[in-house]
């Protein structure tokens, strides 16, 4: 039996806004302070062996991608970039972490895990009709 607002459509535009909208704040919050950000990632990067250029990335991640997603646009490239952002993340921020627990009791990366596995989701559903190019 289908609901009267029941519709695929419908739920990838709401999985498309929510993961864009979420992770985009913090992309925001790397630019309002982008020189401190910048810096602080480079040092991560640099200290993994990367080159110091890779740093930028983080911006491709929580800027572009999620303003794609937004739109519709590019949308499983968007949710790939999504999903390569937040490796990088867990590598050089969370790996310590990925086997804890928060004092509530839940996963102490459920955010992390949430945006990517949201970015594979997107990559593997696609943009729905409501994207200003569905694929």
């Amino acid at each position: 039996m289908k609901y009267p607002l029941q519709s695929d459509d419908a739920g990838k535009l709401v999985l498309r806004l929510t993961v864009g909208i979420l992770i985009l704040f913090h992309g925001v919050a790397k630019l309002m302070n982008f020189d401190a950000a910048t810096a602080g990632i480079t040092k991560q990067v640099v200290a993994m062996g990367l080159p110091d250029y890779v740093a930028y990335g983080v911006y491709v991640g929580e800027v572009l991608a999620p303003v794609l997603l937004i739109l519709g646009f590019f949308t499983r490239l968007a949710g790939l970039l999504v999903v390569a952002n937040m490796i990088f993340a867990l590598a050089l921020v969370h790996s310590s972490q990925l086997l804890m627990l928060s004092k509530q009791g839940g996963w102490l990366l459920e955010l992390q895990g949430f945006y990517l596995l949201g970015g594979l989701a997107i990559y593997l559903l696609g943009s729905g009709k409501f994207a200003v190019r569905p694929d």
